[in-house]
C-alpha cells in the first residue's frame, strides 16, 4: 500500500510548528520533511511559522514609545504551547479560566468578521475608542496579571510616567492610554495578533490549568483576590468589550453560558458586598436564572431590610457600568434606600 499525503496532512500539520522550533523527534522530522514537499498549504504555513521563530530568536530592536515589552516573550511562547499541544495534547483550562478562554474565543470569532473590511475597525465603540482602539485596550488591561505571573517583566511603575505611589486608577488609565496610542500606529490585525497572543498567553499558563497554583492571593487593579478570581475578572471584562464591539457594529454577541455566568455573578455578588462597608443594612439579593442564586448582603447578623431581585446578565452589566441604577430591571421590596445603596454601590465598580 502506497504512502498517501493527504491521509497524514491532519497530523502533520499540527506537527508543523513543533518542527519549526526543532522540537520533533528525528523520524517525525523525516515524515514532515516528506509530507511538505508535496503539500503546498503545509509548506506554507512552515513558512510563515520559521519566519516567525527567526523574528523572535533575532536580536531585539528598539522598542517603540508604548511597546508592549515581553511581547517576543510572548509569541515565541505561544509556538512552544503549539508545539507542546502537537506532542502531548492541549489540557483544556481550569473551571476558573474556562469563561476567560471563551471570552477569548468569542472575541476572536467576533474580530474575524471584519476580514476584508478594514475600515470597520475604525467604528466608535465606548469610551472614545474604537473597534482597535477597544482590543488595544484589552491588551492594557490582561498585563497586569500577565506581568503578577512572570508572563511579562514588571513595568506598571512606569506607565505613563506615575510611580508605584499613584493609586491604580490613575496608572491603569496612563497605561491604557499609551497602549491604545501606540496600537493606533500600526495595522489593525497586528494589535489583533498581539491580544491573541497575550490572551493564550495567560491561558496555558500553570495558573490556568490547575486549581492549586491559582489559589494564591494577589493584589491587582485594587483588589486581593486568588488569581483565580483574577482570571474571572478578565472573563468579566473581555465579554463586556466584546459586546460593545458587537453592538457598535450590529453584531449579537451571546451572553456567557450559565456555568460561566455563574462565576461571573458569584464574584460581583461577593465584590459587591465587600464594597457595602460598615453601616450597610443587609439586602437579601436574588439573583434569576440558571446562574442565579440568592445571597444577603450586609451584615448577616442584622435582620434584612430590603429584598432584591435581579437578572443575572442585568447584574453584570451594572457592574460593568452598562447599565445605571435607574435603568436595571428589578423586582424589590422592603426598605428603599438599603436596596438603592446596593444598586449604587455596584455601579460604583464599573471601571470597564
Amino acid at each position: 500500500m502506497g504512502w498517501d499525503p493527504a491521509e497524514e496532512h491532519p497530523e502533520i500539520a499540527e506537527l508543523l510548528a513543533a518542527w519549526a522550533l526543532d522540537a520533533v523527534m528525528s523520524g517525525d522530522a523525516e515524515r514532515i520533511r516528506a509530507h511538505v514537499e508535496d503539500c503546498a498549504d503545509c509548506a506554507e504555513e512552515l513558512g510563515r511559522l520559521r519566519e516567525a521563530v527567526h523574528r523572535l530568536d533575532g536580536p531585539p530592536a528598539a522598542p517603540a514609545k508604548g511597546a508592549r515589552r515581553g511581547a517576543d516573550k510572548v509569541g515565541r511562547g505561544r509556538l512552544m504551547a503549539a508545539a507542546r499541544a502537537a506532542r502531548t495534547g492541549h489540557d483544556a483550562p481550569a473551571a476558573h479560566a474556562a469563561p476567560y478562554a471563551a471570552a477569548v474565543a468569542s472575541l476572536e470569532a467576533l474580530l474575524r468578521e471584519l476580514d476584508g473590511t478594514p475600515a470597520r475597525w475604525g467604528t466608535p465603540v465606548v469610551h472614545d475608542w474604537d473597534v482597535q482602539g477597544t482590543v488595544a485596550h484589552l491588551i492594557a488591561a490582561d498585563e497586569p496579571l500577565a506581568e503578577r505571573l512572570g508572563m511579562l517583566p514588571v513595568t506598571r511603575a512606569e506607565a505613563g510616567g506615575t510611580g508605584d505611589a499613584a493609586p491604580w486608577e490613575v496608572r491603569w488609565a496612563a497605561r491604557t492610554e499609551e497602549v491604545v496610542a501606540y496600537e493606533h500606529t500600526r495595522p489593525p490585525t497586528e494589535t489583533a495578533e498581539a491580544w491573541w497572543t497575550q490572551a493564550h498567553g495567560l491561558l496555558d499558563l500553570p495558573e490556568a490549568r490547575a486549581e492549586e497554583p491559582a489559589s494564591l492571593p494577589t493584589a491587582l487593579m485594587g483588589k486581593r483576590l486568588p488569581v483565580a478570581d483574577h482570571y474571572v475578572i478578565r472573563a468579566f471584562e473581555t465579554w463586556i468589550h466584546t459586546r460593545d464591539i458587537g453592538r457598535a457594529l450590529g453584531l449579537t454577541v451571546p451572553s456567557p453560558p450559565p456555568v460561566h455566568l455563574q462565576r461571573l455573578v458569584a464574584l460581583a455578588v461577593r465584590i459587591v458586598d465587600l464594597a457595602l462597608g460598615d453601616g450597610t443594612r443587609p439586602v437579601l439579593l436574588g439573583v434569576e436564572g440558571a446562574a442565579g442564586g440568592d445571597w444577603v448582603l450586609g451584615p448577616a447578623a442584622e435582620p434584612v431590610a430590603a429584598e432584591l431581585v435581579l437578572d443575572a446578565v442585568d447584574l453584570c452589566l451594572l457592574v460593568g457600568g452598562r447599565l445605571t441604577p435607574q435603568e436595571v430591571s428589578r423586582g424589590q421590596a422592603g426598605d428603599a434606600a438599603a436596596a438603592q445603596h446596593v444598586l449604587a454601590t455596584a455601579a460604583s465598580l464599573a471601571w470597564l
